[in-house]
């Protein structure tokens, strides 16, 4: 008995330990509901003066479109600035500060009576 709660207490342990030395999970699926094609996706760490380059993976994302952003298993940090920007007349979305590590899925739409654009995360 002791030593099968021994055994079971070393194997949490590892688990334990190889997730923290993972890092959190800030991989997220991005939604289009704008109705709208999108011709960039930038995701930097929250406050960065730099978008660095387009994530998008692949040319334009179509409304009603999904894709997956994947991240680095060594970024540590959970806030995130994400940044949208259309085809049609390159004008772009931002939304500050979102904590990838309690999201999964972020949906976008667009506002025709706001003209705004608004993110929606699960």
């Amino acid at each position: 008995m002791k030593r099968s709660l021994a055994i079971s207490i070393m194997i949490s342990s590892q688990l334990l330990a190889g997730s923290l030395f993972a890092g959190p999970n800030q991989d997220f699926t991005l939604v289009n509901k704008t109705g709208y094609t999108l011709d960039q996706v930038y995701v930097s760490p929250a406050h960065s003066d730099d978008w660095e380059e387009d994530i998008l993976g692949r040319d334009t994302m179509d409304d009603g479109e999904s894709v997956p952003i994947h991240f680095s298993r060594n970024v540590t940090t959970c806030e995130w600035d994400l940044k949208v920007v259309y085809y049609d007349d390159n004008s772009s979305a931002v939304w500050s500060n979102i904590d990838l590590c309690s999201v999964s899925k972020i949906t976008i739409r667009w506002n025709k009576n706001s003209g705004e654009t608004t993110a929606q995360y699960d």
